[in-house]
């Protein structure tokens, strides 16, 4: 058995003793959950009762993985950008377009940013990289020291070491940065968390919170806003009296052009370069999965350094942008359509952007006449043809309506970065394979270590 296999069984004998038998921990656990805003709605936003252990050494290796990742993805939306030929494999919208060619005014494509990964032991594989606002980063935080004082961990914790791993500050120092770089040197800014509003209370508008909360409590000047709420005028952003010089961005850019166009404040403020925008709208560019497509292709990643060809080839699955065309696979040329029918049981179709209302057709989960449907809508559609990887699962206690039972649990593992260096991360779990589960939630993760 692993460490970490030994850490869980340990921690759910603990469970299963007589002084934790008595739920009134996780009640009241439950309680303090709602009490700081950790919740989806009305629902607490971990369901369930014990931490996602991590090994160091598995931490170390997801670490150098991930921010060997980044660098080769980082490189890769500034090749893309240069290169109209490249920029038109990755499907954007004109108004994408227009949006990265505008100088942010600093250096970073991404300050912050989280992959979707899978970690099986030694084993990692990142499905994709999302140049956002990583959520869960507070979240986990906040959930780390409610699982530490809790009754359970602190019997744990007579045999095992445990670290938390601290996401909050990295971040606001990142996002701070760039804001020094942009020009802001000297002054504090007055921060605007950027994100929709909505008509009930949200993970993202309650973790929006959160944030402002923490950058109050360092002295900044901190609103929650939504785009319909600014205005443009007299060379400044402003929402009512409020005027806004950094802008903390919690929108997609393809949902933002949803509902609105380019004459928006918000953009006309970005490209006077009013306003210092984190992240930038050239991050958007590492967003679609069609970036993997880039870094997958063998002719496109020829010159770059031996360690980032390495990372790609180890951690990232072969994917292709679907079109009537011939490609690669394993050394090998295939004409792409006819490879995606014959080769379903290993091949996953997904959009482009997962800000369509469109979700991934897997082939093993289809039949053949499924997957040809698919096909056809892929070959209409911006959409990309990835390798599939295997998802990981482990069983977690859950509480739910009084009770505790043992669940198996998907785990989507989302190491946090910012400025390219990974800062923590958090674990989402979910008890089916797609996005509708009926049960889901974080769970923090932690460093075990044997005493």
């Amino acid at each position: 058995m692993t460490q970490v296999g030994e850490a869980v069984a340990r921690y759910h004998k603990i469970l299963e003793t007589e002084p934790y038998r008595d739920l009134s921990w996780a009640r009241e656990m439950h309680e303090k959950m709602r009490a700081r805003n950790l919740v989806v709605g009305e629902r607490p936003i971990s369901p369930f009762l014990r931490p996602h252990f991590i090994s160091r050494r598995q931490y170390t290796n997801l670490t150098k993985a991930a921010e060997c990742l980044n660098s080769a993805i980082d490189r890769m939306e500034k090749v893309a950008l240069a290169s109209p030929t490249l920029l038109s494999r990755m499907e954007l919208l004109p108004a994408e377009k227009m949006l990265a060619s505008v100088d942010p005014g600093y250096s970073f494509l991404s300050v912050t940013s989280q992959l979707d990964t899978q970690l099986h032991n030694g084993t990692v594989r990142f499905l994709q990289y999302n140049s956002e606002a990583p959520s869960g980063v507070v979240y986990s935080e906040a959930l780390s020291d409610l699982f530490c004082d809790a009754p359970p961990l602190r019997e744990f914790r007579k045999k095992y070491k445990i670290e938390k791993l601290a996401s909050t500050k990295p971040l606001m120092q990142a996002v701070l940065r760039a804001w020094k770089e942009w020009g802001g040197k000297g002054r504090k800014p007055n921060i605007a968390i950027l994100e929709f509003r909505q008509p009930f209370a949200t993970a993202e508008s309650n973790e929006s919170q959160l944030i402002a909360e923490a950058f109050r409590r360092e002295g900044y000047a901190t609103e929650i806003i939504s785009p319909d709420q600014l205005d443009y005028r007299n060379g400044a952003l402003y929402r009512g009296d409020y005027r806004i010089d950094l802008i903390y961005r919690r929108i997609r850019v393809h949902e933002f052009l949803v509902r609105f166009d380019l004459n928006h404040p918000l953009l006309r403020a970005y490209r006077d370069g009013a306003v210092c925008v984190v992240n930038n709208f050239r991050s958007e560019v590492a967003r679609k999965r069609a970036i993997f497509d880039l870094l997958t292709d063998d002719t496109v990643v020829a010159d770059f350094p031996a360690a980032e060809k390495k990372a790609i080839r180890d951690f990232i699955p072969w994917t292709r942008r679907v079109a009537a065309a011939h490609t690669t696979w394993q050394e090998e040329r295939v004409d792409l359509p006819d490879f995606i029918l014959k080769n379903r049981e290993k091949l996953v179709l997904t959009p482009n952007d997962d800000s369509t209302e469109q979700s991934p057709v897997r082939g093993a989960e289809t039949d053949r006449a499924a997957w040809e449907k698919a096909l056809r809508v892929a070959m209409r559609s911006p959409w990309v043809v990835q390798e599939v990887v295997e998802p990981v699962s482990a069983t977690f206690p859950v509480y739910q309506y009084g009770n505790m039972s043992m669940r198996e649990m998907r785990v989507d593992l989302h190491p946090h970065s910012c400025l390219g260096k990974v800062q923590g991360c958090s674990a989402w779990l979910t008890s089916g394979a797609g996005s509708f589960s009926t049960l889901s939630g974080l769970a923090p993760t932690l460093i075990v270590e044997s005493k």
